[in-house]
């Protein structure tokens, strides 16, 4: 895909991973709508990059402002890439959280990912070539113990774009769905942190997962897994679930202490 001239959506515009993949965007000469909460963040993200940048204040979960960008996209003549990055992560054992903590992570991972998704189909559909991401995740493909919740949004919204792709094989809008692996964002509470640390997990920068969503448009891959070996584990995850979980039960004390600490702060 030839991103010099796109015109993109980018949600999760103000985490760390959406600010690295947006400069990235801009420096290879596409211009980019922004979506986000953070008022004060969109403006600076508008100060820093001028007129190649349209921020849109947007809550992705409300139908209102769904409807509100779907209607500027429809005012951007050759709109042609949706990046779904927005997201949100929660390290607990499942156990300890909440409901309203469950629902809204599957509302803002999984359900408003899909319904913006679908309403962007048809103008991405009028593109001589198109394409749909979703910003998936290493736990979209591995459960880890702590993270339950977000492994069930990760591995359905794998399986949503996957469904997608071929269902939309005989079209021009292709459907990447690319998996980081650990990565250095404010999204991570300082457990996780220290947990990583602990653990010897290594962690991407964002401007590592930048670059791989960039090779992979332009490559127009389908489906991308960042880092090794968290590759080969999700091979093995595949074909031997079950030297996996010895490993993961193993790492199990250490994910507890860490989980207990989020729980007791």
């Amino acid at each position: 895909m030839r991103l010099q001239d796109s015109v993109v959506l980018l949600t999760g515009a103000t985490g760390g991973m959406g600010q690295a993949m947006l400069d990235s965007l801009v420096s290879a000469g596409a211009q980019v709508v922004v979506a986000g909460r953070d008022e004060d963040a969109l403006a600076k993200i508008a100060a820093r990059h001028g007129a190649a940048v349209h921020p849109v204040r947007a809550d992705l979960r409300s139908q209102t402002d769904r409807q509100m960008l779907t209607e500027t996209m429809r005012q951007r003549s050759g709109f042609n890439l949706l990046i779904n990055a927005a997201g949100v992560n929660d390290f607990d054992l499942f156990e300890h959280q909440s409901d309203e903590q469950i629902s809204s992570m599957i509302d803002i991972n999984l359900t408003s990912t899909m319904l913006l998704s679908k309403a962007m189909l048809p103008l991405l559909k009028r593109a001589p070539e198109a394409c749909i991401v979703m910003i998936g995740s290493t736990f979209g493909a591995i459960g880890y113990p702590g993270f339950a919740s977000y492994c069930a949004t990760k591995f359905a919204l794998r399986g949503f774009a996957e469904a997608l792709r071929r269902e939309l094989a005989d079209t021009h809008v292709g459907v990447l769905y690319l998996a980081p692996r650990a990565t250095k964002t404010a999204m991570n509470s300082a457990a996780v942190e220290e947990m990583n640390a602990a653990l010897g997990v290594k962690m991407d920068s964002p401007q590592t997962v930048a670059a791989g969503l960039m090779k992979s448009l332009e490559k127009n891959l389908s489906e991308v897994h960042l880092g090794f070996p968290e590759r080969l584990f999700i091979r093995l995850n595949g074909l031997l679930p079950q030297l996996i979980s010895r490993s993961l039960r193993r790492q199990l004390s250490t994910i507890r202490h860490f989980a207990t600490r989020v729980e007791e702060s």
